[in-house]
């Protein structure tokens, strides 16, 4: 079973409800340059500047090539945040 790798981009409304904005697949090779940072780098240059960042966040999944069934893989990028603060 073959896997992809991809992200789901969220804006959170003024009501702080995720709306899904897109998806984005994983292609770099190299995984040492796979950082939430330039992820989020990635994602502002494909939405341009009228965007609040701040208010972006994604979530990493897997994409079952087969079926193009879909797998959170890892929390929510402001969860990280959250935890590198304690």
């Amino acid at each position: 079973m073959e896997h992809m790798l991809a992200y789901e981009f969220y804006h959170h409304d003024h009501e702080n409800e995720p709306q899904l904005i897109g998806i984005l697949p994983e292609r770099r090779k190299d995984p040492q340059r796979i950082n939430p940072e330039s992820i989020m780098n990635w994602a502002k240059k494909i939405l341009g500047n009228g965007w609040n960042m701040s208010r972006i966040d994604f979530v990493e999944v897997t994409i079952d090539k087969m079926t193009g069934e879909m797998m959170e893989s890892k929390q929510n990028v402001k969860d990280f945040e959250e935890e590198k603060k304690y």
